[in-house]
């Protein structure tokens, strides 16, 4: 237990995938062939309490969609990319972007499409209906399923490894410090 704290207190950068993580991994197509996405509220407020303790968040998805822009847009995540099926090289770009290591990413991901970039991963985390296959590769599985809370639990998880989120919750929530 003890490295799995001394990876979470190392985390400088969360990156996400979409699909299956921050949400159900349920797509919903209209008559007319739009997509629809379900995100939940309390991983929205995991990935401001990152922001807000200085942590970037960046997304990573294989699928190229209108909503995600918009809750990346929503949610102030300024690194999207989006459309990267083999998701190493984006991984790659994130990381250099962010002047980061991999030892100092945390990353979440839910299928096989994740496992080059969870076993590079300082901390590799899945949600708790994770495919099976990728479980075993990873340091930490969230008590929640995609789409229903399972960055949040993330996000909770590294804040309070590092002794942040007590504070963060009293200044933003008690106090109005931190917008």
């Amino acid at each position: 237990m003890t490295d799995l704290y001394t990876r979470a207190t190392s985390v400088r950068l969360v990156v996400l995938d979409v699909d299956g993580v921050l949400t159900d991994g349920s797509i919903w197509t209209g008559e007319n062939g739009e997509c629809i996405k379900r995100f939940h509220t309390r991983d929205g407020l995991g990935i401001k309490m990152l922001q807000a303790a200085g942590i970037p968040v960046a997304i990573l998805t294989g699928r190229i969609s209108a909503q995600t822009a918009a809750r990346a847009k929503e949610l102030g995540i300024e690194c999207v990319k989006q459309g990267k099926q083999f998701k190493m090289r984006a991984w790659e770009e994130i990381l250099a972007e962010h002047g980061v290591t991999a030892e100092e990413t945390a990353y979440m991901g839910d299928d096989v499409p994740d496992i080059p970039v969870l076993r590079a991963a300082g901390f590799a985390a899945v949600p708790a209906d994770a495919s099976e296959e990728i479980v075993p590769l990873v340091h930490w599985v969230s008590p929640c399923k995609g789409g229903s809370g399972a960055v949040r639990s993330l996000a909770e998880f590294i804040l309070r490894s590092q002794g942040r989120w007590d504070d963060l919750v009293t200044r933003r929530y008690e106090q109005g410090e931190i917008a």
